[in-house]
């Protein structure tokens, strides 16, 4: 590979739900992109997040992770991520190496050795597991997708990111770049707006209601005077009971997820904010395609 030849293209993140992909990106990144917990199915939307290194452009889009579709949003998310994947110059597989290769894995892996493009494997959070215990998982994958790229990594630590992204480099087209040097992302910032809302009420809440929540920004105000940005937002659950779980005893919860939500939203924005919280219960918007619609889903 010369270091005069400029290299882009688009590198699809893969593999199944909480193996690390967002937390991946965010620190490729150098910032947070993609909001991140430790339930499954955090990930709803296409992320897509630039890095640029001299004449090397890297365009990752992060996907929802491989699921069992229970509902129309279920299904919309992994439409996501096959649409993703078949858009792909590279494909990037993370897998979990703490939790070992499971039936996900591979059931998907002998599909990657088939693919006619170039597919590195992310071996993630190396940081939770003993290296003695690397080398049963790095001797498995070579007999899955022999002749790929391989690469123990921590997302969490960044500890052998620049090996990673070194390998990435030398499988990208040779092409100029295809976003200016200081682009990051195509998403609005109400987009960030109403996912940083939605990770605090993730990491608030627990069973189902995660799963049949979502929020919507009404209104999205900037007073440059002020230093200040004005938003009003909009939670939608299923079910009544779901809306006084939300809320919390004497609106304790959504207090909380609002206060952090903020702190989250200053750091992300460089101006302080205002945040107005709602609960709306609508019972079953995560199965009509209108409500997803709507929603960007």
């Amino acid at each position: 590979m010369s270091e005069s030849t400029p290299r882009s293209g688009f590198v699809a993140l893969v593999g199944r739900t909480n193996a690390g992909k967002s937390t991946l990106l965010n620190r490729v990144l150098g910032r947070k992109l993609a909001i991140v917990t430790p339930k499954p199915q955090t990930t709803r939307h296409r992320i897509l997040g630039v890095e640029s290194r001299g004449l090397t452009q890297f365009i990752f889009v992060d996907t929802p992770g491989m699921h069992n579709a229970q509902n129309l949003l279920g299904e919309r998310m992994i439409k996501v991520a096959n649409q993703s994947l078949s858009d792909a110059d590279v494909v990037l597989w993370v897998i979990d190496a703490a939790a070992g290769l499971r039936e996900e894995d591979r059931k998907a892996l002998p599909r990657l050795s088939s693919d006619k493009r170039p597919v590195v494997v992310a071996l993630n959070k190396m940081d939770q597991i003993k290296r003695s215990q690397l080398l049963p998982l790095l001797e498995e994958l070579g007999m899955l997708v022999p002749d790929r790229h391989v690469v123990p990594v921590s997302a969490l630590t960044g500890e052998n990111l620049e090996d990673l992204l070194n390998t990435i480099e030398g499988v990208l087209p040779e092409s100029p770049p295809l976003f200016p040097g200081d682009f990051q992302t195509d998403l609005p910032e109400k987009f960030f707006v109403a996912e940083m809302v939605r990770e605090q009420l993730l990491l608030e809440t627990h069973q189902e209601v995660p799963y049949q929540t979502a929020v919507r920004i009404d209104s999205f105000e900037e007073r440059p005077g002020k230093n200040l940005v004005v938003i009003e937002a909009q939670i939608i659950v299923a079910r009544t009971t779901q809306r006084a779980i939300v809320l919390g005893d004497k609106g304790s919860r959504i207090k909380r997820v609002g206060q952090r939500a903020r702190k989250e939203l200053e750091q992300f924005l460089g101006v302080r904010a205002y945040l107005g919280l709602h609960v709306k219960v609508d019972a079953g918007w995560f199965a009509r395609p209108r409500s997803l619609s709507e929603l960007g889903l």
